[in-house]
């Protein structure tokens, strides 16, 4: 019997350890890479600093990034699997735009077994290769500069909607005190249901309207748990299967396929047009929709990005129903948190920067002036030089992304031309660290003082091409951010006009960001109370 139990002891001991060596030599990858690698954790590689919560997760690639300084490239390990993160700029344009047929797509989730019915993994940002590109060309004329005149508008109403609540709150008599992260969500809520979905909504005088429960519910992917789950995917993609894993849960999915499908359908029925999105959808279901130029008479902001010649191209596929809602969900449910988000983010630096404010609003002040009385338009938003210069370096200290992702399609030789090659082979994932790059001291000094300055005519020339990049670069990058834009001006235009932004007994300074969520979230929310300005 006891001969049985050493026997079994030293075959479990010897799975044991040949288990142990097979896992250690994966972190053998970059002994053969001419490039620094930051020294794994075993099983956990680089996560240990997540699961032991030493750093919030917003900033871990800006840990990595700064481990070596003066590395263009360097190496680390997502559990056991290699991966690379660039810092270089030059090398960022080079694999972003000029060498974007190595890294088309974004990491797979799932590998190639995408849930047909899912509107996550339907959506542009999770599509990959010709699927990819024929996505983007068919949607890309949505977000022209001509479309955003017509959005401009409805935006605009939602905008004049807020500031009106806010007014009748005060008449009432109630202390004008707010998370302001909560009132732009709502604003959001409203902007996107009426530019995106054609329906009106108002998430102020109907807080508990089923719209916004629902787009609440769909952020619950921002939260610890579901980077768990998205990073456990990652490596053991067959157990989607088993479990029928989706980011959006079935209810929330469901409510949004009955909402947009409903409206087509009354739409068809009625003879219904209205510049939303749902209606370019339907153009798009009948071959109507064309790209236009970009009117070069109007600044469209700094932060935009001019879309490639993916987005221009043609093709002859047609979409299912699922497939197009998939792109009208996706638009709501990145708007919902990353434009509320710069927004609760840029209300703070105004208040606890009074001077920027009231530059701001002396600007404003003079736009108004020469409306006559009529509501903002589009041209005059894009007009205001000192607007751009404030979100611009919002979305500078607080990306909406901290980082973005690019997978190696094909084998690629890295090659700095400066004595750096090596070949980074099929199906590696590189970083690009959008937050690091944007607090990088060596690009913006002092990156942690709010300074719209940065942004002015005279000081963008020395913005070093590839640090900046608030919606990602090359033709993988955000496709919406003359949307997003509008969004932010519009709300901030129509607040400061209206309202002073000061600090009350809740509000946090400085700003605290939450060490649980992986986009970035202040701590305890962003509270504030406005003041009414007096009426000119």
């Amino acid at each position: 019997m006891v001969e049985v139990n050493l026997f079994s002891a030293l075959a479990v001991g010897a799975v044991i350890l040949l288990l142990y060596h097979y896992i250690a030599k994966k972190y053998h990858y970059f002994l053969t890479k001419p490039i620094p690698c930051i020294k794994p954790t075993f099983l956990l590689g680089i996560f240990d600093m997540v699961v032991l919560k030493r750093v919030e997760l917003v900033f871990g690639s800006k840990l990595l990034y700064n481990s070596y300084p003066d590395a263009k490239i360097i190496g680390y390990y997502e559990l056991t699997k290699p991966t690379y993160m660039v810092r270089d700029p030059e090398m960022i344009k080079k694999i972003a735009i000029k060498d974007f047929d190595s890294f088309t797509d974004r990491t797979p989730v799932f590998g190639d077994a995408v849930p047909a019915d899912s509107l996550f993994f339907n959506s542009l940002f999770s599509l990959r290769g010709q699927k990819w590109r024929d996505m983007r060309s068919t949607l890309s004329p949505a977000f022209t500069g001509s479309r955003m005149r017509h959005m401009a508008e409805l935006v605009a109403k939602c905008a004049t909607s807020m500031t009106d609540f806010i007014h009748s709150e005060a008449k009432a008599g109630r202390r004008l005190e707010f998370n302001m992260k909560d009132t732009f969500s709502r604003f959001v809520c409203d902007a996107i249901a009426s530019v995106a979905f054609g329906i009106e909504v108002d998430s102020f005088r109907d807080p508990e309207n089923e719209f916004y429960k629902k787009g609440n519910e769909s952020q619950k992917i921002h939260t610890f748990k579901s980077l768990a789950t998205f990073v456990t995917l990652r490596f053991v993609p067959f157990l989607q299967k088993v479990f029928n894993f989706d980011f959006v849960d079935a209810n929330v999915a469901g409510y949004f396929k009955k909402l947009i499908l409903d409206n087509m359908d009354q739409r068809k029925k009625q003879g219904i047009v209205r510049n939303d999105l749902v209606n370019m959808l339907m153009e798009t279901k009948k071959g109507a929709l064309k790209y236009e130029e970009p009117d070069m008479q109007v600044s469209e902001g700094y932060a935009t990005v001019e879309e490639s010649h993916v987005g221009k191209s043609t093709h002859s596929r047609i979409w299912t129903d699922n497939e197009l809602i998939s792109q009208c969900f996706f638009f709501f449910f990145a708007a919902f948190d990353n434009v509320s988000s710069i927004l609760a983010f840029l209300s703070y630096e105004l208040t606890v920067n009074q001077d920027i404010q009231r530059r701001l609003y002396e600007e404003i002040a003079v736009t108004e002036s020469t409306l006559n009385g009529q509501p903002i338009t589009y041209e005059a938003l894009q007009k205001m030089a000192y607007l751009d210069m404030v979100v611009s370096e919002a979305l500078r200290k607080y990306p909406t992304a901290t980082l973005t992702d690019r997978y190696a399609n094909k084998d690629y030789v890295f090659d700095d031309e400066e004595g750096l090659r090596f070949v980074i082979e099929k199906g590696k994932t590189i970083w690009i660290p959008m937050l690091a790059l944007h607090h990088d001291p060596k690009y913006f000094p002092e990156p942690e003082r709010f300074d719209p300055e940065r942004f002015s005519e005279d000081n963008r020339s020395k913005i070093v091409p590839g640090t900046y990049l608030p919606f990602g670069a090359g033709p993988r990058s955000c496709i919406g951010p003359r949307l997003a834009l509008l969004e932010v001006k519009m709300a901030l235009y129509h607040l400061v006009k209206d309202f002073n932004l000061q600090a009350s007994e809740k509000t946090q300074i400085p700003l605290r960001l939450s060490k649980s969520a992986f986009t970035m979230q202040a701590e305890n929310g962003v509270w504030l109370e406005l003041k009414a300005r007096p009426k000119a």
